[in-house]
């Protein structure tokens, strides 16, 4: 660990104990997600700016979140961790889901990396549905564009509602565009695209587990 992790350890540490902040000793896991979510859209936005500088200081504050979460979890009676111990999981984790560069295997590319991580995924957890793990919180189309990657990768053959059929290559300023008249639509009709796209997500969920069960 570098000098200046460590100092940013000692300060959050300085922060949440007794005569730091006020503040920041009230805090709880809870009453920190919104600015874990606002944290991370600022981050995207300074990527997609490619602003150097705000991207800089939104990882920080990113990085802050989870030496934040981290030292919260320090006190925690019955299971306590800290930021060392969430570095070891997820280095440990990466180590165990790269056997292609840790232990010798040997894959043909990308597409086989991510597919052998979510067999490894679904192996470690135990997993045995499509949608173990999807965080059904998340906003719709997120969300949607997950379950329907997990029914891709475990060749589930359902159907899919295609009320517009896209013909020949498309690329993804041009995908953005029709998406955008069909949102424009829904608005002119009264209709909620993110309660739409959530409600049908859950349908096409519904079809997954009921597809399971056979």
């Amino acid at each position: 660990m570098s000098s200046e992790l460590i100092r940013l350890r000692e300060v959050m540490d300085k922060l949440r104990s007794p005569g730091g902040c006020p503040w920041d000793a009230e805090q709880d896991h809870t009453s920190l997600l919104k600015y874990l979510l606002e944290e991370s859209y600022e981050f995207i936005e300074s990527v997609e700016n490619n602003d150097r500088a705000a991207m800089q200081e939104e990882l920080g504050d990113l990085l802050l979140q989870v030496y934040f979460h981290s030292r919260m979890a320090e006190e925690d009676a019955k299971q306590p961790f800290n930021i060392e111990d969430v570095a070891k999981s997820v280095a440990d984790k990466l180590i165990r889901r790269h056997p292609h560069v840790f232990a010798g295997e040997s894959v043909s590319g990308s597409a086989e990396v991510l597919e052998n991580w979510e067999k490894q995924k679904a192996a470690e957890k135990g997993r045995s549905s499509a949608i173990d793990g999807v965080p059904l919180a998340q906003p719709a189309l997120p969300l949607a564009t997950k379950v329907i990657y997990r029914l891709n990768k475990l060749n589930y053959e359902l159907p899919i509602a295609e009320p517009i059929k896209l013909e020949g290559n498309i690329d993804q300023d041009q995908f953005g565009l029709i998406l955008l008249g069909l949102i424009s639509q829904a608005v002119d009709k009264g209709v909620d695209p993110e309660a739409a796209l959530r409600t049908a997500t859950k349908g096409l969920i519904a079809q997954i587990q009921q597809h399971e069960k056979r």
